[in-house]
């Protein structure tokens, strides 16, 4: 009781400090109240996969004004020790509850701290302020986001002076430097900070279309595209419409209902595109439009979902569309992927004879891949993120992925072919890659730890009716909190997911293709072969 009065205390918002107030009143006679004190100063948000996150809430253990204060002042602690005093800081926001209260607090405390300042002018995709920290010459980037987590959910991204996000040991260094703050109210703040103009959005725009060249796709082509698009009630619509009509294709068909911010997400029960029912309505204007390729982005724009023909295509089977596409572009340089995602763009890679990594998950990794004799040209992960313009913005970015997608759409239907057309050329070159998931969300934490646990303790020896390899990479350098299980045409990785309560299992399945007339069957033999390792993963698991 007395942390929770301490930080009552320290907490410079009124109403975050009223909520805590309240708690410790009821908490004596209200055993609700007091295990509510508990989740929330059960310890720190911490910087997962991508940096902070978690629910609108007063208290170490939720995004709030005194989290984000801390935030700040242990960032321009850390970037001042490492001889970064004075340097430039951008900070982007999108348009949930608080985003922009969050940035102008990161801006007072930062400039209070001696550092130059800009803040986005409006809420705007998060792969402009990767794009910006890069482009404004910036030692460090804070963007306020939770990207697809519910909607009483906010984060804090924080991205380096290459304009990517945080990576080991930096990541510890902050949040030592975050805890080693002392009291709030005394934190020097100034209003001396710079709000940017248009003109940072505007040059984004103009360097993703640079970095693509629409002009290698014939005008007439990329206008006769019908193309489907929402951003479910997230920041992407305008930015994503102005690369489109620079790049010369039509207006985009967009879901109305979900086109205009709205932290509510009043359509979707869950605003992530990979979940079931998030992209039905987007489907439905497809189909009223006739539209080639429908595109869905998550809130912050920085993935994009594709549907064709009402099917909604895999992370990894739009990854292996574009590395494709960029391969027999010509486009040389190392191509990568995170080790959950499948397996097929490594051998598309080998087969052009260019490098290929497989990283650690979460965009922070796959996007330091490459050298400097062969840089990043392309990196994917399964959960819907792509880097088709690394140069561009150094993380994962929906908009230009969305772009990617329609000029390799265009070029296909010129010549009487879809996405999936393709997909299905790729099976017969190479066999039939089935990935698919096995995902299971939890209240309690306890139930994540106890299977990855089962997991290292007693991994299947068979899957499938082949025999596996178990390899934890909590071994591997650098370290990940995984199981990997590999057989003959069969993988398997289980880890606990950086950004929700969740725990994941990756499947994997090839299965031989003669020619295209074997297709039909090859593909319900994957599918059942994915089904048969769900069940057995699930009892491997104990869930």
């Amino acid at each position: 009781m007395s942390t929770a009065r301490a930080w009552a205390d320290d907490d410079p918002h009124d109403g975050d400090r009223a909520e805590v107030e309240a708690l410790i009143e009821a908490a004596p006679t209200d055993d609700t109240a007091t295990a509510e004190l508990a989740r929330r100063f059960a310890g720190p948000l911490t910087f997962g996969t991508a940096g902070l996150r978690g629910p609108l809430r007063a208290g170490p253990a939720g995004m709030n004004a005194a989290v984000v204060t801390r935030a700040a002042a242990g960032l321009g602690a850390w970037l001042r020790a490492g001889g970064h005093d004075g340097g430039g800081v951008v900070i982007g926001y999108d348009a949930r509850h608080r985003s922009d209260e969050f940035a102008r607090l990161s801006a007072e405390v930062l400039a209070g701290a001696g550092f130059a300042v800009q803040v986005l002018p409006r809420p705007l995709p998060t792969p402009v302020l990767s794009f910006a920290v890069r482009h404004l010459g910036a030692v460090a980037g804070i963007m306020v986001t939770a990207s697809h987590n519910p909607p009483q959910d906010n984060g804090y991204k924080v991205y380096l002076g290459d304009g990517a996000q945080l990576v080991p040991p930096a990541d510890r260094e902050i949040e030592a430097a975050i805890a080693a703050v002392g009291s709030l109210r005394s934190l020097p703040r100034s209003d001396e900070w710079v709000t940017c103009g248009d003109d940072v959005e505007a040059d984004y725009v103009a360097a993703v279309v640079d970095a693509l060249e629409p002009g290698r796709v014939a005008l007439a082509d990329r206008q006769r595209l019908t193309v489907a698009y929402t951003a479910m009630h997230g920041v992407g619509s305008a930015t994503t419409r102005r690369v489109f009509e620079a790049a010369g294709f039509g207006p985009l068909h967009t879901v109305p209902q979900q086109d205009r911010p709205d932290p509510a997400f009043p359509t979707v029960a869950f605003p992530n595109p990979e979940e079931p029912g998030a992209v039905d309505l987007l489907v439905a204007s497809a189909e009223q439009a006739g539209a080639d390729v429908a595109i869905a982005e998550d809130p912050d724009a920085d993935r994009c979902s594709v549907v064709v023909g009402g099917r909604q295509l895999t992370g990894d089977e739009v990854g292996v569309l574009l590395g494709d596409w960029l391969l027999r572009r010509g486009v040389r340089g190392t191509y990568a992927c995170s080790l959950v995602s499948g397996s097929l763009l490594g051998a598309l890679a080998r087969a052009h004879g260019v490098p290929f990594e497989q990283t650690p998950t979460g965009f922070k990794w796959i996007i330091r891949a490459g050298s400097a004799g062969a840089p990043l040209v392309f990196g994917y992960e399964e959960a819907l993120g792509y880097a088709v313009s690394p140069g561009v913005a150094h993380d994962k970015d929906g908009i230009s992925a969305a772009l990617a997608v329609a000029l390799l759409a265009a070029e296909l239907r010129a010549d009487g072919r879809t996405l999936t057309d393709r997909l299905d050329e790729l099976a017969v070159e190479h066999g039939l890659f089935a990935t698919g998931p096995l995902s299971v969300r939890v209240e309690d934490l306890s139930v994540i730890s106890g299977a990855m646990a089962r997991l290292r303790a007693r991994p299947p020896a068979q899957l499938l009716g082949r025999d596996v390899e178990a390899v934890d990479l909590a071994d591997a350098d650098p370290p990940v909190d995984a199981v990997r299980l590999t057989g003959d045409g069969v993988r398997v990785v289980v880890r606990p997911s950086g950004t929700e309560p969740k725990l994941k299992a990756y499947l994997e399945t090839v299965v031989p293709v003669a020619d295209a007339a074997g297709l039909p069957v090859a593909r319900e033999r994957g599918a059942a072969e994915l089904d048969r390792l769900r069940t057995e993963m699930s009892a491997a698991l104990g869930l």
